[in-house]
């Protein structure tokens, strides 16, 4: 006998360089339909080929002819019948825009950084318990392939306690955006926000909560950081650091990288090398494990697909863990402004 599966209806709300690379993920996966577009500029990007960011695979062409396009959201709300939406808008706009979305009864899937500070966060949870819909955040670091092994081998125990780990994740300041909201940082939050977040976050999916954070900054211009060092405290038990950067040179290029020293092997990993991630065993040579097909933009797009309406999407990630990061980097920039250990409250 046949079973169903019924396809998740769902529209992309803004078509910048995420909203491209959602849709790229989007078209190559089952299960959903992604029938209509929402950007405010919608004619102008369906007559240009966008391109920019500093992860290949973006959809540098959409067929614009196969999906019914807005310009307004409230108006794709009133005349479509969605069960899903995905918002990859400027981090300034997510609140807003989820918490709609939300309370019209669709699940959510709304890019990383959940929003600008804990309390936008905390009105987006309020609004996914009231709609009883879910809400998932799109830290695709938790679902990328590398970082999901060496957690795998972590959570495993095979080679032991984590005595050190460092993440970094280093680029020029993002430029490729018309308006070049990013450089707004009461928009984007700047790059402790836009850019270290990925690895705040993927620290607290290790490790849990530190108890504290030590930062050091530079300044890219007046008052806004452009490179970021922190340690992270988990009472001596092993150091965790990570540093961020928007001032690398463009010939530079992008790099997100790890190093993770375990009592019995070294787990390596640089997006710039030509092999995948590398470990370093106290016994026996090193080799190159088995790592899933796709990235972490198919995974966790997937993920919310498989999960969406079950307690199980909250899985892998939950709305609280990445209000929780919001929480963990404004510790960390007010390390760097005070010069001081910021101590983390429990109830962040």
């Amino acid at each position: 006998m046949e079973v169903f599966v019924p396809i998740m209806k769902a529209a992309i709300i803004g078509l910048g360089f995420m909203g491209r690379m959602h849709y790229r993920a989007l078209q190559s996966l089952s299960g959903v339909d992604v029938i209509a577009l929402c950007d405010k500029n919608i004619q102008t990007i369906s007559q240009s080929e966008q391109k920019g960011g500093n992860i290949d695979g973006v959809a540098e062409k959409i067929d614009f002819q196969a999906h019914d396009l807005y310009a307004d959201f409230d108006q794709l709300l009133a005349e479509e019948h969605l069960d899903a939406v995905f918002i990859t808008l400027p981090t300034f706009l997510h609140k807003e825009y989820t918490v709609k979305a939300l309370d019209a009864g669709l699940h959510v899937l709304c890019e990383k950084p959940m929003a600008l500070t804990k309390e936008e966060c905390t009105a987006m949870i309020e609004a996914r318990d009231r709609s009883k819909k879910t809400l998932q955040i799109g830290h695709c670091i938790r679902f990328w392939p590398e970082y999901t092994k060496v957690k795998e081998f972590i959570d495993g125990g095979e080679y032991g306690r984590v005595i050190s780990a460092s993440f970094d994740r280093l680029g020029s300041a993002p430029n490729w955006n018309p308006d070049n909201w990013f450089a707004d940082q009461s928009r984007s939050g700047g790059m402790p926000l836009d850019l270290h977040i990925h690895d705040t976050d993927f620290i607290q999916h290790l490790f849990g909560l530190p108890k504290s954070v030590r930062s050091q900054a530079a300044e890219m211009a007046p008052g806004i950081y452009g490179h970021m060092s922190t340690q992270f405290d988990y009472d001596g038990e092993m150091t965790v650091s990570s540093q961020g950067s928007w001032m690398a040179t463009p010939s530079f290029g992008f790099e997100m990288s790890f190093k993770v020293f375990l009592e019995k092997a070294i787990l390596i990993y640089s997006s710039k090398a030509n092999l995948s991630l590398r470990v370093y065993p106290a016994d026996g040579e090193a080799f190159t494990p088995v790592i899933a097909d796709g990235d972490g933009y198919v995974k966790e797009i997937e993920h919310f697909i498989a999960t969406a309406g079950t307690p199980e999407n909250g899985s892998v990630i939950t709305a609280e863990q990445a209000r929780t990061s919001i929480c963990i980097v404004a510790a960390e920039q007010e390390s760097a402004q005070t010069h001081k250990v910021t101590i983390i409250k429990e109830e962040q």
